[in-house]
């Protein structure tokens, strides 16, 4: 895939294009294709399945493409099943469909909209990661590569930072199908829930986004970066200094920058002008507050500071994003949305 740079401050990247994704999709296998239209099916029949939420799943979907909206994306696997979008994470930059999957380990600002919507129909899923139940099936990983002499091999081994995407493979394709296949069969999600839960854990273990999956379990790891997390996001207006975050959760400067990059893909104060961002285009959208309000409620101290950082991110100057962004949610019609999505799109 050829990268695009943008002239960006943090050095974004747009990795593939729509011709990228259907090569994509024409790689994989048929067994891999038949479990994920399996799986696209079941987003579309059982979108307002009552029984999603006792499964850790959001069914979404609108009619048309959205436009770039910021949201905060929780621990969670993201599945787009129909139609395509576009997802920017740090500096990454990523136009994707069915063919790849996204993992969020911890709470994670990113600016994503619908870029196709296939005859008015696009679908997508977001499962919650459980960090029990992944530190609970992750030993066993490590221990069953061990004792099969595979460990320099596993997916577990440290090989540092995966791709932003992930690579399906058959296996994990199949486990995702039949846990959303529970919404046809309620009766059995007592049951049955619980051990799907950590055979698609286990699948995502033994993909290329294992490193993802392991910053999202009950580590130490995990919990330096989500408490750095909550940090930044409880005290979004403080002006934090590495050393001082650092502090705060008792870990080196240089080791918070190192777990903290693993997980997020971006440093911690990156994460926070992104997620100081994100909240001052929202307080902009939704309460109608000027630039300089809502530059000032998240902790800058500088308009043109602002601005700048701010067109960086958006490409169009605050207010004028702003206004368009408000038109944009007012065309969107109700009746292509359920509640849940529209709440996702006007207040993210």
């Amino acid at each position: 895939m050829s990268d695009r740079q943008h002239p960006d401050d943090d050095g974004i990247r747009v990795i593939g294009s729509a011709d990228d994704s259907d090569a994509a999709e024409r790689a994989l296998d048929p067994a891999t294709r038949a479990r994920l239209d399996r799986a696209a099916d079941l987003a579309g029949r059982r979108r307002h399945s009552p029984h999603a939420a006792a499964l850790g799943l959001r069914l979404s979907g609108v009619d048309r493409p959205t436009g770039l909206l910021p949201q905060t994306y929780p621990p969670s696997l993201s599945l787009a099943l129909r139609g395509r979008k576009r997802s920017i994470i740090g500096a990454h930059d990523a136009i994707w469909g069915r063919e790849r999957f996204l993992v969020t380990p911890v709470d994670l600002p990113v600016v994503a909209g619908v870029v196709e919507a296939p005859d008015g129909d696009f679908r997508s899923v977001m499962w919650r990661l459980d960090p029990l139940v992944i530190a609970e099936v992750a030993p066993l990983v490590a221990t069953s590569a061990t004792s099969s002499g595979a460990a320099a091999s596993s997916p577990l081994a440290d090989r540092g930072a995966p791709d932003r995407l992930g690579t399906w493979t058959p296996e994990l394709a199949d486990a995702v199908a039949r846990l959303l296949g529970l919404l046809d069969r309620p009766e059995d999600i007592p049951v049955l829930a619980p051990l799907l839960a950590r055979e698609v854990v286990l699948r995502l273990l033994q993909s290329d986004q294992a490193p993802r999956i392991l910053a999202a379990g009950a580590t130490p790891d995990a919990d330096t970066v989500s408490r750095a997390v909550a940090l930044i996001v409880d005290e979004l207006a403080r002006p934090w200094s590495l050393d001082e975050l650092a502090a705060r959760v008792g870990v080196s400067a240089s080791t918070l920058g190192r777990r903290f990059g693993t997980v997020t893909g971006m440093s911690p104060l990156q994460y926070q002008k992104r997620t100081r961002l994100g909240e001052a285009r929202r307080r902009m959208i939704v309460r109608g507050e000027t630039a300089a309000e809502a530059a000032s409620a998240v902790g800058y101290r500088s308009a043109s500071h602002f601005s700048r950082d701010y067109r960086a991110a958006y490409r169009e100057a605050p207010g004028r994003d702003a206004v368009r962004a408000r038109e944009l949610l007012a065309a969107i019609p109700r009746d292509g949305l359920d509640e849940a999505d529209w709440a996702g799109l006007s207040t993210a």
